[in-house]
C-alpha cells in the first residue's frame, strides 16, 4: 500500500498532498543552529522520505539558518515532479541562535528573497508567516501588515500560496480578510487541544491545518499513560500520536521531523496505524 494509500490525501493551496509529509527543521544543527553533525546523514532522511512518496516538506530559511534549505537543494534539486515545499518567514537568527522577531514588510521581503534563493526555486509554493506576537504560542496582535506584505509578493509572483503560522482565531480571520489562507500550522496535539474549534471550522471551509509538535507539552503522567497504549498497540508513542492526528480531522497534513532514516521509516509507518474506537477514548481522556 503506497503512502499516499495509506494516509489519504487533503488539498493544500491548488495541490493536493499525502497527508503525512515532513519538516525539515530537524535537519539542521543542535537548537535548530548551525549545520549538522552528519551531513550525508540529513541529504540520506530527505532523499528516503520522497522515495518512501512524501510529497509535502516543510522548512524556513531560519533553520539554520539557511542550512537546512540548502540541504533540501542538494538532496533532492532537480525536485520531484509534485513536490510541494512549505517555508515559513517572519523571524530571524541572532549570533547565539536567538529566535527574534523579523515580521517588517522589508524583513519579509528579504526572507523569501533568501528562501527563494536557498532553495533555488523561481516561486514559493506556499510560505507561511509565523506570527512572531508570542514566540512560544499564540498571542493577540494584528498581523494585517506582515499579511498584506505576503499579499503583495504573492501579486508579483514569488509566492503561489499564503499561510498562517502560531495565530489565534482571529488572526487567522485578519488574514483571510486580506488574501486566501491556504493553510494554518500552529502547535496540537492528542493533549493539547485548544485549536479544536478552530480546526472544525478549517475543515468546511476545506482548508489545511498543520500541527506541530506531536508529542510536546506531555506531563509525565501523560506520556506514561501513551506509552503504555502505544506498547499493547505494538506501536511507538510517536506512532500512535501520529495515527490519532490523522484520525482527527480529513484536513490535518503532519509534518513529523527526524535527522534520522530509521525514526523516519516508522514515522510514515504510522499511516497503517487504524486505531480502534475504544483506543481513541482512551487517548482524548489523555487531554
Amino acid at each position: 500500500m503506497s503512502l499516499s494509500t495509506a494516509a489519504g490525501t487533503y488539498r493544500l493551496g491548488d495541490r493536493t498532498v499525502t497527508r503525512l509529509g515532513y519538516g525539515a527543521m530537524q535537519l539542521a544543527g543542535p537548537g535548530v543552529f548551525g549545520p549538522p553533525k552528519d551531513v550525508d546523514g540529513a541529504l540520506q532522511v530527505l532523499r528516503e522520505a520522497v522515495a518512501q512518496g512524501v510529497d509535502h516538506i516543510d522548512t524556513s530559511d531560519f533553520y539554520g539558518p539557511h542550512i537546512t534549505n540548502q540541504l533540501i537543494r542538494q538532496a533532492l534539486q532537480p525536485y520531484p515532479e509534485g513536490l510541494t515545499l512549505v517555508t515559513k518567514v517572519s523571524a530571524r537568527r541572532g549570533p547565539d541562535g536567538a529566535w527574534l522577531p523579523a515580521m517588517a514588510p522589508a524583513e519579509l521581503v528579504a526572507a523569501v528573497h533568501d528562501n527563494l534563493r536557498n532553495l533555488g526555486l523561481e516561486q514559493l509554493e506556499v510560505v507561511n508567516l509565523r506570527s512572531m506576537h508570542g514566540v512560544h504560542g499564540p498571542v493577540e496582535g494584528s498581523i494585517e501588515e506582515a499579511v498584506t506584505a505576503l499579499a503583495e509578493l504573492r501579486e508579483q509572483g514569488l509566492i503561489r500560496h499564503v499561510g498562517v503560522s502560531n495565530v489565534t482565531a482571529a488572526q487567522v480571520a485578519e488574514a483571510r480578510r486580506i488574501v486566501p489562507i491556504a493553510c494554518v500550522q500552529n502547535f496540537y496535539n492528542l493533549v493539547n487541544r485548544a485549536d479544536d474549534p478552530l480546526i472544525d471550522v478549517l475543515a468546511q471551509e476545506g482548508i489545511a491545518y498543520v500541527p506541530f509538535f506531536p508529542l510536546g507539552g506531555f506531563t509525565p503522567l501523560q506520556s506514561s499513560e501513551l506509552d503504555a497504549i502505544a506498547q499493547s498497540l505494538g506501536a511507538t508513542p510517536m506512532q500512535v500520536a501520529i495515527a490519532w492526528l490523522l484520525q482527527r480531522s480529513a484536513n490535518i497534513l503532519l509534518i513529523p521531523g527526524t535527522s534520522k532514516v530509521e525514526h523516519l521509516r516508522q514515522n510514515l509507518a504510522a499511516a497503517q496505524l487504524k486505531l480502534p474506537a475504544e483506543v481513541v477514548a482512551q487517548l482524548d481522556a489523555l487531554a
